[in-house]
């Protein structure tokens, strides 16, 4: 049987983190940590802080104060190129409306990471054919994207986000433009990977089902955490 997560590897901490835009506060002393293969849900009203945090988890933005490392790396102070190489690298991300390139096939979209650290043709046919498959939708990898369903598109991004193998997954309301059941696929998608891969989670989401897959729950309000749920991680 595999280790808990909180036995495994610190991934990702933020210690102290605070962001304001224009004399706002937006975030106010946000710390916590997460470990290898572990799942956690950033929840709160609009205006709390969720997609702040994690840009500056994922290094899109950058605090004002406070430390943010992946394994054990400081980020904030990278230059933009390093930055970049820390997301091409390290890092994986899902959106809410795709984010898919519209003139790439499913497969040329799931493979542009791979070009850009420059993996070679055979690593990058043998790893896109692998998590299409994975995802459900190896028979659509030809397709574009206007072709795609959203519950497809939405597969297809999350291959794209881990084609790379990252150490964390950041996920930005990952089901909030698909219906109910397209939703429960995508989450229980995301459940499985991460426990086949070890890689660690972070899900902004409003949505109660969403934080049924995570192990942590953190609630965000006017920037500052409120409170922290430790939960099972049942069929969401």
């Amino acid at each position: 049987m595999p280790a808990a997560p909180d036995q495994q590897p610190v991934v990702l901490a933020a210690h102290e983190v605070t962001k304001a835009y224009a004399g706002r506060s937006v975030l106010c002393g946000v710390s916590f940590e997460l470990h290898a293969g572990e799942r956690l849900a950033l929840v709160g009203p609009s205006g709390s802080g969720k997609t702040t945090l994690l840009n500056c988890l994922g290094g899109v933005d950058r605090p004002d104060s406070g430390r943010i490392e992946i394994h054990g790396d400081p980020i904030e102070s990278l230059s933009g190129d390093q930055l970049a190489q820390v997301r091409r690298r390290r890092v994986g991300t899902v959106f809410q409306f795709f984010h898919l390139l519209p003139t790439l096939t499913a497969a040329e979209n799931v493979e542009f990471p791979l070009q850009l650290l420059r993996q070679p043709p055979g690593v990058r046919a043998e790893r896109v054919r692998w998590l299409l498959d994975r995802v459900g939708v190896a028979h659509r990898a030809h397709a574009i994207p206007a072709q795609l369903s959203g519950g497809e598109m939405q597969r297809v991004a999350i291959a794209r986000a881990l084609v790379h193998r990252p150490d964390l997954l950041l996920a930005d309301e990952p089901t909030g433009n698909l219906d109910s059941a397209n939703g429960a696929n995508i989450l229980a998608l995301l459940r499985e990977l991460s426990d086949e891969t070890g890689t660690a989670l972070v899900l902004v989401t409003h949505s109660p089902e969403a934080t049924r897959i995570c192990h942590r729950v953190i609630h965000l309000r006017d920037g500052a955490v409120v409170r922290e749920e430790r939960q099972g991680t049942g069929p969401p």
